[in-house]
């Protein structure tokens, strides 16, 4: 039985969401949004999953901004 069937992330990686949320928006634009510096500085996906990882007041943000723009993103 599915324990979070309310959680928009249930079943997403961080992987997933950083992915698509480049895809989407770019890592310029993902700077200017969320300004840490694994979005404004040489960025890459790995570079940021290894900082979001270790730092969850950034991590919160980048998953509350895919939340935010889900619909957005799967058009």
């Amino acid at each position: 039985m599915d324990n979070q069937p309310y959680n928009p992330l249930h079943g997403l990686t961080l992987k997933t969401i950083v992915t698509e949320l480049e895809a989407y928006f770019g890592f310029e634009t993902l700077g200017k949004t969320i300004k840490i510096k694994c979005f404004t500085d040489d960025p890459s996906i790995q570079s940021s999953l290894k900082f979001l990882r270790k730092t969850p007041w950034a991590r919160e943000k980048v998953e509350q901004l895919y939340i935010k723009n889900k619909n957005k993103i799967h058009k």
